[in-house]
């Protein structure tokens, strides 16, 4: 299948040739039909796989359309054509109104997002805008009141500046929520269900995570209409190009093999994970006075100084980027070679979402593992979810001496406590990292 077989008009079609793309992956070429028929559709797919054209190119097509009769010549379909007529005869007589939200969890993947209709839709005469935490607000609301058709919003900002009255929600006939399940593992359920009660009631809703645990599940419930879901290899969550590792190592001693994994030249660029914002920053410290480059991205930096990192990263100026699972949502970096999880998650989906940093688009990757004795039960759950062994790499010279640490005695009730209550969160309840 070809992006030509998708009925996409002909700017649309000029744009992803210029951007070299040429064959749909599976939830674009199953999403983007759906949406065109003006559906709800609730999408499940692995991070890398395309997501974001998947909403991004049939809102574009839709927003663009001025009427069924009308459209651009190579759309066909009555599906199709009743898709494009139901928003068109939404449409306002000013294109001030914004008509499409997409709101996404943390400003990496906002910008991301908005490059994304800008790369697609460059042909198109739509107008799109971001808006996001952290910086000034005057530049933004600038942008706003020049009038846009496509919002993309983080949560906070967005409520922030529609209490202010820069946004109204009134017009929207497209609405996207991204990356749901990172939404609610972030404490946004709330401000979600808020921005719910102020959007139009007609309208169509578009619902994409990464994964699906209940919670999601009935978020998506108050959400969607009668929608259409696509879930891709729901069983085989780890993209296959991806070669895994496994370093049994003390957590003393991670650091050091850090430092001798990164002695290998043929790494030119590596993503390193950390679980907190603190153990970024040391990395980065240790990485620096052995002389390897290193910058870290996570919460509590500004966002020009993440934007600056994540760009120094992009063009090779930085060689290691140390990050929070939560900053790294947003990071697209082609071809990039090596993710490196300094410390395991505790949460397994999260597993995915990292290593799907490299391996994107079909290319190869490679993702190495460091676990010490108390990250084992996070390594089973991993390795539950993946369903299989990531293979372990021995004779490296820091090896796992006590696989098994006794627990001081006045300890040991309140860590068997622990690890009930860790067993609880692994089964549903989710922990929250403070990243």
């Amino acid at each position: 299948m070809s992006f030509t077989s998708l009925a996409l008009s002909e700017p649309i079609l000029r744009s992803l040739s210029e951007e070299g793309y040429t064959k749909p992956t599976p939830i674009q070429s199953q999403s983007i039909p759906v949406v065109l028929e003006g559906r709800d559709l609730l999408g499940a797919a692995q991070t890398g796989t395309g997501k974001t054209a998947a909403f991004a190119i049939p809102i574009l097509q839709l927003l663009s359309s001025e009427t069924s009769n009308s459209g651009h010549h190579s759309i066909s379909g009555n599906n199709v054509a009743k898709g494009q007529q139901a928003h068109s005869n939404r449409r306002r007589k000013s294109d001030k109104y914004i008509r499409s939200l997409i709101v996404t969890p943390t400003r990496e993947l906002a910008i991301q997002i908005e490059e994304s209709f800008k790369s697609y839709g460059r042909h198109t005469g739509l107008t799109s805008a971001v808006v996001f935490g952290g910086v000034n607000q005057n530049s933004q609301v600038t942008r706003l009141k020049r009038g846009v058709d496509i919002l993309i919003a983080t949560p906070g900002r967005l409520l922030d500046l529609m209490n202010q009255g820069f946004i109204s929600l009134e017009h929207i006939q497209i609405f996207v929520l991204d990356e749901a399940d990172r939404m609610l593992d972030m404490g946004f359920i709330h401000d979600v269900r808020k921005l719910l009660a102020a959007l139009p009631s007609k309208r169509q809703s578009l619902f994409f995570s990464a994964t699906m645990p209940p919670e999601i599940v009935k978020l998506s419930q108050t959400i969607l209409h009668n929608p259409v879901k696509v879930q891709i290899r729901p069983e085989s969550p780890t993209v296959d190009a991806i070669q895994q590792s496994l370093f049994y190592v003390d957590k003393g001693n991670k650091k050091n093999l850090l430092v001798d994994v990164l002695k290998d030249e043929g790494i030119t660029s590596a993503l390193v994970f950390t679980r907190t914002k603190h153990g970024a920053n040391k990395v980065v410290k240790i990485l620096r006075g052995k002389n390897i480059e290193a910058e870290a991205i996570h919460g509590n930096k500004s966002q020009s100084a993440r934007q600056q990192a994540l760009g120094n990263f992009k063009e090779g100026i930085t060689r290691v980027l140390v990050a929070t699972d939560i900053a790294a949502r947003g990071i697209d970096v082609d071809e990039l070679q090596y993710v490196i999880n300094y410390e395991l998650p505790n949460i397994p989906e999260t597993y995915v979402h990292r290593i799907g940093r490299t391996g994107r688009a079909g290319l190869d990757g490679t993702a190495m593992s460091f676990c010490d004795a108390e990250e084992k039960a996070y390594l089973r759950d991993i390795e539950k979810l993946i369903g299989k062994n990531i293979p372990v790499v021995a004779g490296h010279d820091y090896p796992l001496v006590d696989h098994n640490p006794p627990a001081p005695e006045k300890q040991q009730h309140q860590q068997r406590k622990f690890r009930s209550n860790g067993a609880n969160n692994r089964n549903g309840r989710r922990v929250h990292n403070r990243l």
